[in-house]
């Protein structure tokens, strides 16, 4: 299949990019290479994906009302992987119209790509933020969602429902996808695991908020991208016993679907911290503090349809993972 992967230059939009182009697909990669975090990492990680001859990448705003759509109709593209978007729950506070430009009219441009294209499938990258004040656990895609603590959860929230409106209106196929806490090599140094590796070889304190005591369904990149191609090729047709009496906001009459995915395995912030302690030889100093606006105190995913319905089944552990990302963390910075 010829497959847009946005963000590609991204966490989870490389590693999704490598998985599509090992199995065969033409992948053609679109990032912003905006300066977020880091660019000489996305530049990193896009070199690797240009080894690849079924790899083409395009430089491109997702905001582009004029390039976007042009790019659509010059490629025909099978599918759609949308994962590029505006991240961080704490950067939204001080910035909310960047996530308003990438994460709203972005994804609107999106749609509107794959609806004049008719494109077979688009599946996009949803958040575990949004479940914001739900304490039930575990989280479960059927819970109501209406109450999101940043306002990144509530873009978020808003391309799920504009996918909904897509598939209602045109029949286009849409998968949303709730990521919970993705961690490992080649991750974004704006996410825990990687501030923490850094300021611990530094010998610079970490802040530990929440005490500590937050838990959090740590998830390997690896087995998040498993469920994001067998996502992609599960394309939704639609729930014949859904009832607009009983509304179910996890499945529709229209071929959209919405999934959880996780570890299933909540792990606390001070175990966590432990591991990485172990990984690297060296003991960090921690400065505790309360819990930041706009967290949560845990996640918890409920998976069960996505394994219902692909066979999902994280393979890698914490333990394992965070030996994984320290081993590329020393390679890749030396150390440093």
């Amino acid at each position: 299949m010829k497959i847009l992967v946005t963000g590609a230059a991204g966490f989870i939009g490389y590693h999704t990019a490598l998985r599509l182009l090992a199995r065969g697909d033409e992948v053609v990669g679109l990032d912003i290479l905006n300066s977020y975090y880091d660019p000489a990492l996305k530049m990193a990680r896009l070199e690797r994906l240009q080894r690849y001859p079924g790899f083409r990448f395009v430089k491109l705003d997702l905001a582009d009302r004029v390039a976007l759509p042009e790019l659509f109709s010059r490629e025909r593209f099978t599918r759609v992987v949308h994962l590029g978007a505006q991240a961080g729950v704490r950067y939204s506070i001080d910035n909310p119209l960047a996530y308003v430009d990438s994460n709203i009219v972005g994804t609107t441009n999106i749609l509107e790509g794959c609806r004049r294209s008719e494109v077979g499938h688009l599946v996009y990258a949803s958040s575990s933020s949004v479940y914001g004040a739900n304490t039930k656990m575990p989280f479960s895609v059927h819970q109501n969602v209406d109450h999101p603590l940043s306002f990144y959860a509530a873009t978020k929230k808003a391309t799920e429902l504009m996918a909904h409106s897509y598939s209602s209106l045109y029949g286009l196929p849409t998968t949303g996808l709730r990521f919970f806490t993705v961690y490992g090599p080649w991750g974004r140094p704006d996410m825990a695991l990687f501030i923490f590796a850094k300021k611990i070889l530094a010998g610079e304190p970490i802040e530990v908020f929440n005490l500590g005591h937050h838990r959090r369904d740590f998830t390997y990149i690896d087995d998040i991208v498993t469920g994001i191609v067998g996502a992609l090729d599960r394309v939704p047709t639609g729930n014949s016993a859904w009832s607009s009496e009983y509304p179910d906001p996890a499945t529709s009459r229209a071929p959209y679907s919405l999934y959880n995915i996780g570890n299933g395995r909540p792990v606390e912030l001070n175990h966590y911290i432990a591991l990485l302690e172990e990984c690297l030889g060296r003991k960090a100093e921690k400065v505790l503090l309360p819990l930041q606006a706009g967290d949560v105190p845990d996640t918890w995913s409920n998976t069960e349809d996505l394994v219902r319905d692909t066979g999902y089944a994280p393979q890698t552990p914490v333990e394992e993972g965070i030996r994984n990302f320290v081993a590329w963390y020393l390679e890749y910075y030396g150390g440093k």
